[in-house]
């Protein structure tokens, strides 16, 4: 739906054309989504979750969804598993800090292990399982990030990179 007496320009002292109010001149700023997760482990197996709702439906991902407003991004991480795993976890430390330009995300995944051994899938999982890292069904992976955070993980636990990490493909 169109807003009313707005106008495409590029505000006074700004550099990128906007959606400004031509009777107020309030300026309607569309800034980047940020999305928070974990690589989560649990007795040396990674936990994942299989999609119930779309994008993706039926593909496994880590917990991770968007932000909310007035959350830090560890909250917004706790808060996801719970969500899709009812999973309580200890976060680590941040992993990785992915730019995805072409849908205006960025994401900031953290290193997390399970606070007790309860996991069950949420409203937005069909299911939650925990994987060792040969069983990981790598060809029903829902996102490129989700494959890059769990190899960043896997080299940060064996000491072969720092954290974090960032996007090993420039220009997604």
């Amino acid at each position: 739906m169109p807003k009313q007496n707005f106008v495409r320009k590029i505000p006074d002292g700004d550099t990128h054309e906007r959606d400004v109010c031509d009777t107020c001149g309030f300026i309607d700023y569309v800034n980047p989504k940020i999305v928070v997760g974990s690589v989560v482990r649990h007795d040396g197996k990674f936990l994942l979750c299989k999609r119930a709702i779309e994008p993706r439906k039926g593909y496994w991902t880590l917990p991770a969804g968007y932000m909310e407003l007035r959350e830090s991004p560890e909250e917004g991480a706790l808060r996801e598993a719970r969500e899709e795993a009812e999973a309580t976890l200890e976060i680590q430390s941040l992993l990785a800090v992915y730019t995805i330009a072409r849908l205006s995300q960025v994401q900031l995944i953290y290193r997390a292990t399970l606070a007790n051994d309860h996991f069950a899938p949420g409203p937005e999982s069909e299911d939650v399982q925990l994987f060792n890292w040969e069983d990981i069904p790598w060809a029903d992976i829902a996102f490129p990030s989700v494959l890059w955070a769990l190899d960043h993980d896997r080299r940060v636990e064996a000491g072969e990179i720092e954290a974090p990490a960032k996007n090993p493909i420039e220009g997604l």
